[in-house]
């Protein structure tokens, strides 16, 4: 049972925060897929107490998406605090600190996973940060900079001491980035130590790895990032069979279509017409990922620049795909 404060989630799925991929259109696709819980993309501190307009708007949150963090990344202890006061004046339901961003451009000046090379300086700025607020503080890391030094017994104990209501922990080290062997392993030490909830995060892309790694781990909660990017009905799909023990949902290419098309719709909302549909071309491939043809209508999607033309260009695919399932049954 995840518990922070007022939120209670049995089971409990999260959305990751993730840089140019969780803006309010797309979180609000997965909360309509079943997401328990969405973050923000992180936002940069130094943007924030600069008022980068850019770095403000990152902090749009809407009464839909609750409960909703924000979370925040910087290695200024200062600056880290004003940050997370200006994301207070947001009324989220809480304020994530990033401790866990491989990415050598931030974690290298210190910031992001960069903080693991140094817990007790760490543990001063997450107390700072609690201690300047009132909503719930949580923290986002991983089980260190690299496998020789793997300080997550140590950092959960500290965060734990210094008030943070929650722990996420990406179970890969700094050093290995996104590749290499999860270590779920460490979930069930670091819930011995600490009383405050754990979540996990890391190599979660089925359904199925979502069951798996509960049963693994007795995590009180799992963190989605890449998989929801390529799958965000994943949430679902990974709820039904928890509840039910067996999936059966079925995404038909005509809803991966519509739902494509929200998405863009409310992307164009936040962003305008053309700047969301030129950053929305990444999706298509997750959207229509396996679909006869898609390689053609891909080339044709990433050349359009309005609406009305990926909606036509779209509708006309799926008859495309209609005339084909139906030659196939023929034959």
């Amino acid at each position: 049972m995840l518990k922070i404060n007022d939120i209670e989630i049995n089971n409990a799925l999260l959305l990751a925060p993730m840089e140019d991929v969780t803006d309010i259109s797309f979180r609000n696709i997965c909360k309509e897929m079943g997401a328990d819980i969405v973050y923000t993309e992180f936002v940069n501190c130094e943007g924030l107490i600069r008022s980068n307009e850019k770095t403000k708007k990152k902090l749009r949150i809407t009464e839909k998406e609750r409960p909703v963090g924000i979370q925040i990344y910087g290695e200024n202890l200062d600056s880290m605090v004003y940050a997370a006061k200006i994301a207070e004046e947001e009324n989220p339901d809480l304020i994530d600190i990033n401790a866990g961003c491989w990415v050598k451009k931030i974690a290298n000046r210190g910031a992001g996973a960069g903080l693991l090379k140094d817990p007790p300086y760490m543990q001063k700025m997450v107390k700072t940060i609690v201690d300047a607020v009132k909503k719930p503080v949580t923290v986002k890391t991983r089980i260190g900079w690299d496998n020789e030094s793997i300080a997550i017994l140590d950092v959960a104990k500290r965060m734990e001491d210094v008030g943070v209501k929650a722990l996420t922990v990406h179970c890969r080290t700094r050093q290995q980035g996104h590749s290499g062997e999860v270590q779920y392993d460490w979930i069930p030490k670091i819930k011995e130590i600490v009383k405050i909830p754990v979540i996990v995060n890391g190599g979660i892309f089925t359904a199925q790895d979502v069951k798996d790694v509960f049963d693994r781990t007795g995590a009180d909660g799992l963190m989605i990032a890449r998989g929801a990017i390529a799958n965000p009905w994943l949430f679902a799909e990974a709820k039904q069979l928890l509840q039910d023990g067996k999936i059966t949902l079925e995404i038909t290419s005509e809803m991966r279509v519509q739902i494509a098309l929200r998405h863009l719709k409310d992307s164009i909302e936040v962003k305008g017409e053309r700047r969301a549909i030129l950053e929305f071309r990444k999706y298509y491939s997750s959207y229509l990922k396996g679909l006869h043809g898609v390689s053609v209508v891909r080339q044709d999607l990433m050349k359009l620049t309005e609406y009305n033309q990926v909606e036509e260009r779209l509708n006309r695919f799926l008859n495309e795909l209609n005339e084909y399932e139906q030659k196939s049954e023929i034959i």
